[in-house]
């Protein structure tokens, strides 16, 4: 340590510290849909813009016919039976709002895991998910 309580770092360690320095880089597989932009009013999957809500799985982009977030019921989320996803995320547009005890009660008797995040917290999370290559779909709330 330097007077100041400073470590100093030779220019033979700091060679050696970026040789071991890993760059992350998200790289889609294949076929996989990820988010590729959010934004007021839109999200983005691979290179298609979405205007409305929409239900997001690897391999599916589906257009998600829901009114406003007050309005949601456990028929909107019939698509968790068809899918059987490990987990949903749902993004619940512009800000984080949670659903009704009953809707939440609903899923969990379904054994599917919910997270509850903004519409933009959702797309990143969903994407992590997926590149993991787990059960994973998104459910998008896109308010205009």
């Amino acid at each position: 340590m330097d007077a100041k309580g400073y470590n100093s770092i030779g220019a033979t360690n700091l060679q050696q510290i970026r040789r071991l320095s890993v760059k992350l880089h998200l790289s889609p597989g294949a076929g996989q849909n990820l988010f590729s932009g959010y934004g007021r009013g839109y999200v983005a999957v691979g290179s298609r813009r979405y205007e409305s809500s929409v239900i997001v799985s690897a391999d599916a982009v589906t257009s998600w016919q829901v009114g406003n977030f007050e309005r949601l019921t456990a028929a909107d989320f019939g698509f968790v039976a068809a899918l059987k996803p490990e987990i949903v995320i749902f993004g619940t547009g512009t800000a984080q709002r949670f659903p009704s005890r009953e809707l939440t009660r609903t899923l969990a008797a379904t054994g599917t895991g919910l997270e509850v995040m903004d519409s933009r917290a959702a797309c990143r999370t969903y994407n992590i998910l997926a590149a993991e290559s787990r059960k994973v779909v998104a459910a998008i709330l896109v308010e205009a």
